[in-house]
């Protein structure tokens, strides 16, 4: 998906960055695109794929009054675990 935020990309390209069979990336890229994750069209013979920013959009409203709860969390782990890497410092002075 980080691939495809930047803009269409050839599905030939995607391929050659992934090593996967191309039928694998096909899969892949069809999953996306069924999920609403990912536009596609055809030009010639490439076909293009884009990411569609709407649904992410969508999940990031969703877990917007969840985000507070996890800074709050993940800054008591940040405090764990420096307290840990303190604890071991003091014991290798030993």
């Amino acid at each position: 998906m980080a691939l495809l935020a930047g803009g269409e990309v050839a599905a030939g390209e995607v391929a050659r960055r992934f090593p996967v069979s191309r039928p694998a990336v096909s899969r892949h890229l069809r999953v996306l695109r069924e999920a609403g994750l990912v536009r596609a069209r055809v030009e010639g013979r490439r076909h293009l794929y884009a990411l569609d920013p709407a649904p992410l959009r969508e999940l990031d409203a969703w877990l917007e009054p969840y985000r507070d709860l996890w800074a709050q969390r993940l800054d008591a782990l940040d405090t764990e675990i420096a307290r840990g890497r303190r604890a071991a410092t003091t014991e290798e002075t030993r």
